[in-house]
């Protein structure tokens, strides 16, 4: 018979046991079925960073280094607590083979404070259950733990000279809220460990991606064919689900079902089934062409966020742009001129990204971007802070258009976008034969969140490197404003071809 308990938790493998006990199994039994994608290496950066500077607030004595064997940093911790120090750092319990490590432990005469530690910037449930689970395995453990808090990142804060980390950071008391779902985790804490006997029958459902995207999904998603009703665009998560559960799942299904969906989802459906040609609104595309004047300036930027605000006036969390590309068709069929911008790695690129910006767009020219709304909030922001260039800065947002419109507004539509009306499936879908406008043959930089993580910390890496990304963002900011220049062109091939 097999022991009771013998399965080993810690606070992160309650939580992933929390969210779907299959996930804990495959972790011990095919933890090579894991996609690593889903890991973000610059958010646990971001983590690390928000922890030193936890460290800092609370004037930590030690911090009890990580070691595989974490009997070694439960003995550690134990001499600390001997020797009476006042604040421990990642403290670490353990009672019967539940383990957690304290982010801050700090220790008066009879009983202990905890505070977990992160670089959200509110209070979620996924955080309650955590202290709960410390608050069990240390109070089991012996201690007596007079209060838990939660300390997250004060997204209201605004950086002016040294970092105040009084500012920077909220701590909230969950003590009450964590000793009421005592009862609760004990509870939790048996059912995740007798579920991993055998691997758990868990069907998929929301929990798959809440409050994470699991690794898994590639070995628990393998039954759901191509064009599923989970590739249906902007139908709600939940109702995929519950069409799910009814067995409606292919696209056939969905429509052999008849549910109901808007018409341009039904579009989407009914394009991939039945091999439809394009649909096109000639009239409404050149209505669109119309109100575009030449010269014609294509813009597109690039941001950033930080949890800790690197510079005077910023905020946590708050979009730096960083970088821009512009093409400039002067004519209808004259020539292609390209110019860019990107920041220094280190600095401060907001005023110099302005100030070029203001030198390169004149005033009154039409400006063309690619989902305006994010362009125009850049913009705005920018005026705010640059009060002396916010004319000619809001003169821009005042001359652009949005040339997603009509894809957005399916315009036109095809098959090959599936559902999507982003440049990344329009432009593809567009030129399919033409190598050099697909993101995916891009070195290094294929994306928005590949250039947000590759900017921030880049001053921190080899000269080598950073010569080696410069060049990607560049090439990857390039493409987005060619990539507009083409689906211009496309655009009036299709009103030239109808006339």
């Amino acid at each position: 018979m097999k022991e009771k308990n013998t399965i080993y938790l810690s606070k992160s493998r309650y939580l992933n046991g929390l969210q779907c006990p299959k996930m804990l199994w495959l972790l011990d039994h095919n933890k090579d079925l894991f996609d690593q994608s889903v890991m973000n290496e610059r958010v646990l950066e971001e983590g690390n960073k928000v922890g030193d500077l936890a460290r800092q607030y609370f004037n930590a004595d030690v911090t009890i280094p990580y070691n595989p064997d974490s009997s070694v940093m439960i003995a550690e911790t134990q001499k600390y607590l001997q020797e009476k120090k006042p604040v421990i750092a990642e403290a670490t319990f353990q009672f019967e083979k539940n383990m957690c490590r304290v982010d801050i432990l700090q220790v008066f005469d009879g009983y202990v404070e905890m505070v977990e530690v992160k670089g959200s910037t509110d209070l979620k449930e996924l955080h309650l259950d955590d202290l709960s689970y410390q608050y069990y395995v240390l109070s089991s453990a012996g201690l007596q733990v007079k209060k838990a808090s939660l300390m997250h990142i004060n997204n209201r804060y605004i950086r002016s000279g040294e970092l105040n980390l009084d500012e920077l950071f909220v701590i909230k008391d969950c003590t009450e809220i964590v000793q009421k779902m005592q009862k609760s985790t004990e509870e939790n804490i048996a059912q995740i460990k007798a579920s991993q006997d055998y691997e758990p029958l868990q069907d998929i459902g929301p929990h798959c991606s809440d409050p994470y995207d699991c690794g898994f999904s590639g070995h628990c998603w393998k039954h759901i064919p191509e064009h599923s009703v989970f590739d249906i665009s902007r139908l709600r998560n939940v109702k995929k689900f519950y069409y799910y559960r009814q067995g409606i799942i292919s696209f056939d299904q969905v429509l052999e079902s008849g549910i109901d969906l808007k018409e341009k989802q039904l579009r989407q459906v009914q394009c991939e089934v039945e091999n439809l040609p394009p649909s096109i609104d000639h009239h409404e595309i050149n209505s669109f062409l119309e109100n575009l004047t030449y010269p014609l300036y294509f813009l597109d930027f690039e941001t950033y966020m930080t949890a800790i605000p690197q510079f005077d006036g910023t905020s946590p969390y708050m979009q730096i742009p960083f970088q821009y590309s512009l093409h400039i068709l002067s004519e209808k069929g004259g020539t292609l001129e390209h110019r860019e911008f990107l920041a220094k790695e280190g600095t401060d690129p907001r005023r110099p990204l302005a100030e070029q910006l203001c030198r390169d767009i004149p005033r009154g020219v039409c400006v063309i971007a690619y989902n305006m709304g994010f362009e125009k909030r850049v913009i705005n922001k920018l005026a705010e802070y640059f009060p002396d260039l916010s004319g000619q800065l809001l003169n821009i947002n005042d001359c652009m258009k949005d040339i997603m419109r009509p894809f957005q507004t399916h315009a036109y539509y095809r098959r090959e976008f599936a559902g999507s009306y982003s440049i990344k499936a329009v432009l593809p879908a567009l030129y399919p034969d033409d190598k050099d406008l697909d993101y995916r043959n891009l070195n290094l930089i294929q994306g928005s969140v590949d250039a947000m993580d590759a900017f921030p910390n880049l001053h921190e890496k080899p000269p080598e490197v950073i010569a080696q990304i410069r060049e990607a963002l560049l090439a990857y900011c390039r493409l987005d404003t060619l990539g507009m220049v083409k689906i211009l062109w496309f655009l009036e091939g299709l009103v030239g071809e109808f006339a």
